[in-house]
């Protein structure tokens, strides 16, 4: 037999013990991984015993309690249950330690600690490291900068460009066929408050209402950003990057995040193509303030070495999206609120005629003259605050108030929603009560969170309260908000409080 035949024989026992190898390799670390889980879920379990939780299973801890339409009323429920906080294990070792107390709350808020990797590190691919993401001190470089687009000086003319989008979409609504069936409003008043972002902080000229293409699927991939996003922090196979990148959901990301990426390049490059025309870049160089858009592109023009391309276009995603989406979230919410409760809705309409009249113009002078519509708005903000969490982990130790602690490398999902809801800081927490944010009144300072708190606080919080001032002020000069009973919306807690079955409204045209 020749030596070639013979290497050809021996060639099926070789593959067959690569393949025990690797097999007596993959069960070594599959046991090492299990052994690493064991020991580091017995710590947590130590570290933890202050807190009481539910039972929970070994491996799947307490996922299956929380399906997605029930998670906020399984989170009330501990909320009533369990005081100030309860751990809540998301499968293995993997944990969630959520709180809703407002002192433990505002204990977390005042330390620098990173958000959580769990789940903020999946939004990357998306907005890239903008504000939302960045560590402390490039962060604090960035909101430094970006500070000046939010001056009142800056936010007055934007109270027009808001009402003009709002009379848009109210526009559109007036040419509906029928008053007696309901409309989904989500969307449509997602286009308007992305308007409102582009045509403000973007300076982007023209209306996407009217030529709606290209933003119908931006606001479209935003939505299935937000469903991958929140759907991947569920899936334990997905944690792992090149897994994820493998699967179908991965390759959904990715093409998803390129359409919303394609939508934010051409918001830069017309104004870039806009500030090259003659005598525009020296206009905007003299003007007082500039933009949020001005600002980011004369940084990069200015000192190249200190924004690059890649953070140039993350915060201009980070923005556009946060800009909108919640902005958006709350107003579909609180008109949700106003239509469930019409003598208060009444009340507000009864206010903002006195002040407006017919409603032909508002200002930024009015928005401070409206104090019960603002009640109102505070208190929907309350019941459905639009950013229903946001996630630290701890980089040293922490005690609380009273007494008990929590070691460093613990994530901590402070739960604005559960917070909100919470029966010892809120009175009857499911009853709309505007009268809790009448003047004077008495709560925590950290019982009221719609727009976070602490250094990393919402950085557009004003221009947000203005907007929604400004759309409830101009929809109930016009129309009447009346529930659907059909159709009752269903909260979920995605990246921005959201309802599963959308948020049906009959409108009934007052003229």
């Amino acid at each position: 037999m020749s030596v070639s035949a013979l290497n050809l024989a021996r060639l099926p026992g070789s593959f067959s013990g690569l393949l025990q190898v690797a097999f007596l390799l993959g069960l070594l670390l599959l046991l090492f991984k299990a052994a690493q889980h064991y020991l580091r879920r017995q710590w947590l379990l130590k570290a933890l015993q202050q807190f009481p939780s539910p039972p929970s299973h070994w491996l799947f801890g307490h996922l299956r309690e929380f399906p997605v339409d029930m998670e906020l009323p399984q989170l009330l429920k501990r909320v009533e249950k369990f005081p100030s906080a309860c751990p809540r294990w998301l499968w293995g070792s993997e944990l969630l330690f959520t709180i809703y107390d407002p002192d433990y709350i505002k204990v977390i808020l005042g330390r620098s600690d990173p958000k959580a990797a769990l789940p903020y590190s999946f939004l990357t691919p998306w907005i890239g490291n903008g504000l939302l993401l960045l560590e402390e001190h490039v962060w604090f470089q960035h909101r430094r900068m970006l500070t000046p687009a939010f001056h009142y000086d800056i936010l007055k003319p934007y109270v027009g460009l808001m009402a003009d989008s709002v009379q848009v979409m109210l526009d559109k609504w007036e040419k509906l066929p029928s008053q007696d069936s309901s409309l989904d409003v989500c969307e449509d008043i997602s286009m308007m408050t992305l308007d409102t972002i582009l045509k403000s902080a973007f300076s982007h000229e023209g209306n996407v209402q009217l030529d709606s293409g290209t933003s119908k699927s931006y606001i479209q991939a935003v939505k299935e950003l937000s469903q991958l996003v929140s759907f991947r922090v569920r899936n334990v196979f997905h944690h792992n990057n090149t897994l994820y990148r493998l699967s179908p959901a991965g390759r959904l990301m990715d093409r998803t995040c390129q359409l919303a990426h394609e939508h934010t390049d051409r918001v830069i490059k017309l104004r870039k193509a806009h500030l090259q025309q003659e005598g525009e870049l020296e206009k905007i160089r003299n003007k007082r303030r500039l933009d949020f858009l001005d600002i980011l592109l004369f940084a990069k023009m200015e000192d190249g070495s200190s924004l690059s391309d890649e953070d140039l276009r993350a915060e201009v995603d980070t923005f556009m999206f946060e800009g909108h989406d919640t902005t958006a979230s709350g107003i579909s919410w609180i008109f949700y609120a106003l239509a469930t409760h019409p003598e208060h809705q009444q009340r507000c309409r009864e206010e903002i005629q006195s002040i407006l009249g017919d409603g032909a113009s508002i200002s930024w002078d009015h928005l401070d003259k409206m104090p019960y519509t603002t009640m109102c708005i505070k208190e929907a903000l309350r019941i459905y605050p639009p950013v229903p969490g946001v996630g630290r982990e701890l980089t040293k130790p922490v005690t609380f108030p009273d007494g008990r602690s929590l070691p460093k490398g613990i994530v901590v999902a402070l739960s604005i929603y559960g917070l909100h809801h919470n029966p010892k800081v809120w009175p009857n927490p499911e009853v709309f009560d505007p009268s809790r944010f009448a003047p004077g009144s008495d709560r925590h300072s950290h019982a009221f969170l719609p727009f976070s708190g602490g250094s990393r606080n919402c950085i557009g919080k004003q221009f947000a309260m203005n907007e929604l001032k400004v759309a409830v002020a101009l929809t109930l000069l016009r129309f009447e908000l009346l529930a659907d009973p059909t159709k009752v919306p269903i909260p979920i807690p995605r990246l921005v409080l959201k309802s599963k079955n959308g948020i049906h409204l009959r409108l009934r045209r007052l003229h």
